[in-house]
């Protein structure tokens, strides 16, 4: 299905700022959060800690974890007792769940970068280096399009 050249672009743009040093949840964050009041210093700041598979620790992929909170800002509850709220929201990222693993393969960052199961690969703090060795081992940038792409798809859905 063909995006409307908006989404496109945003899409485009989400990959363009991870190539450019943005955290995988930043550059899915920040392409879209415009549409939802939030300025780019913001949206940079609040997916910050998301990279890396929250916190550089290889857990559910930050480009996720973008898609997600840019869910919240679509159709996150606002009232703690409207459940039917919540619940919407939920199907929201369930749905952008099944799909990012149907065509990824997993929602897990070790496992996305096949690092599951390497006693080897220990959790760090330090951000990597970002070489044009780095961009060539890493298929963060197609991961972090995907996740745009998928709420992108959602967004025209509606």
């Amino acid at each position: 299905r063909l995006m409307t050249d908006d989404n496109q672009k945003r899409i485009d743009r989400a990959v363009e700022l991870f190539m450019k040093g943005y955290n995988c949840s930043q550059s899915v964050t920040v392409a879209f959060a415009d549409l939802y009041g939030f300025s780019e210093e913001q949206a940079l700041k609040m997916s910050a800690g998301f990279g890396g598979g929250i916190g550089r620790m290889r857990q559910t992929c930050g480009a996720f974890c973008g898609a997600v909170a840019l869910a919240g800002m679509d159709c996150g509850a606002t009232d703690g007792a409207d459940r039917e709220g919540k619940s919407h929201n939920y199907r929201v990222v369930q749905n952008m769940a099944a799909k990012y693993k149907d065509r990824n393969g997993s929602l897990i960052c070790a496992e996305i970068l096949g690092l599951n199961g390497a006693k080897a690969v220990p959790v760090s703090a330090e951000a990597s280096e970002r070489t044009p060795e780095y961009y060539k081992n890493r298929p963060c940038a197609m991961k972090v399009k995907s996740a745009a792409t998928i709420f992108a798809e959602y967004l025209e859905s509606k």
